[in-house]
């Protein structure tokens, strides 16, 4: 554990070097690529003037309320789609489809249909977040080996109590492997509906970005980033790996 540790803090070290070792050989305008020192003031700034803090509280926000709903609809839609073979075939042709159409080309939909603010941003979260997490829902219950599902008969369980009873516990580890993908695609998703709609709250971290952009603030855009990184590295070692670490590791489900 200490070696892994010390590998991610070594690399996390080059690469700073690397980069104002870049800065220095001055290959790029000062304006375009900024040194380490510029993005650390530049961060300081965004949370002392310009209320970065409040703009991750509002982000964070729309983020677990976007989560919270896809994940729900996610699990509802795939557990009634298993009660027989044909909802089965329908909900995965329906999977299918929406899994393979990009965010962005949603918003014109999201803009006629909610406006320019923060229904349109949920709305493109829950799209982010619903498809892949019914992929691995339907995954996770076509792997619970079927002896399973008949000894949860034999006790009567059928419909949503097999679900809970037999198909949610066996299959746990994919459930659990699909929250994490479909937080991390809720989250660029996020951003990327915030670099579009934030203006209409004038909130969020992608409005921040893009607020950045037009001002030329390159440093501003790079420690914005930066958190961007932060938050999701917080999540997946703070919050993922110790549930994981709880329940997973300590089943005996994976090692």
């Amino acid at each position: 554990m200490k070696k892994k540790l010390l590998a991610q803090i070594i690399f996390i070290i080059f690469v700073l070097v690397l980069w104002q070792v870049l800065f220095e050989l001055k290959i790029w305008p000062k304006l375009l690529f900024p040194s380490i020192p510029m993005i650390g003031k530049a961060l300081v700034k965004a949370f002392a003037d310009r209320s970065l803090g409040q703009m991750i509280l509002h982000s964070l926000g729309l983020l677990v309320e976007g989560l919270i709903i896809g994940v729900v609809l996610a699990f509802l839609l795939s557990s009634l789609s298993s009660i027989n073979e044909q909802t089965a075939a329908v909900y995965n042709m329906i999977v299918c489809m929406f899994d393979l159409i990009p965010g962005i080309a949603l918003i014109p939909v999201a803009i006629l249909w909610l406006g320019i603010g923060d229904a349109a941003i949920i709305f493109m979260v829950v799209h982010s977040v619903i498809w892949p997490m019914s992929r691995s829902i339907i995954d996770g219950f076509k792997a619970v080996p079927r002896i399973y599902t008949e000894v949860g008969r034999n006790m009567g369980l059928k419909g949503m109590g097999l679900v809970f009873g037999v198909y949610l516990p066996a299959s746990f580890e994919r459930l659990f492997s699909g929250i994490k993908v479909g937080w991390a695609r809720a989250w660029r998703g996020l951003i990327s509906a915030e670099m579009v709609f934030g203006g209409g709250s004038a909130l969020g971290i992608g409005y921040f970005i893009t607020d950045r952009r037009t001002n030329l603030d390159i440093a501003g855009i790079f420690a914005t980033i930066i958190v961007i990184v932060l938050i999701g590295l917080l999540v997946e070692y703070g919050l993922f790996r110790t549930v994981e670490k709880n329940t997973i590791v300590k089943w005996g489900m994976t090692h």
